[in-house]
């Protein structure tokens, strides 16, 4: 089974169909949203504490944040664990994962443009 693959070209916007970007930009755009999409994607599972360390110059009210709309959008998923300390950790949802090729995308996009220069 092939798979067909999209282009510019074969995007159509109308009136009928809104573009779906402002929508997407919304759910994943700002400085820290993808940051955290990529670990989780990548790197899978991570504690609170995990994410914080990994992400440089981000607070811990910015990071609650960030995971919260994340998780309201359907792009992680949040697992309490009943002890004591309470353990949370966030993974990236089937939604989240599937983003993986736009990752992948604008890394080839980066090393092709740096080779150019």
């Amino acid at each position: 089974m092939s798979q067909t693959r999209t282009t510019p070209a074969d995007i159509a916007i109308s009136d009928a169909v809104p573009c779906p970007a402002p929508r997407v930009i919304g759910m994943i755009g700002g400085k820290w949203k993808l940051l955290i999409l990529q670990i989780l994607i990548f790197q899978g599972t991570k504690r609170f504490g995990e994410l914080r360390k990994s992400i440089d110059g981000i607070t811990q009210t910015m990071l609650t944040n960030q995971l919260r709309a994340l998780e309201a959008d359907g792009l992680v998923i949040r697992k309490v664990y009943a002890e004591v300390p309470p353990r949370v950790e966030y993974s990236a949802s089937k939604d989240g994962l599937a983003l993986a090729p736009v990752f992948t995308s604008m890394h080839d996009w980066w090393v092709n443009r740096s080779a150019g220069t």
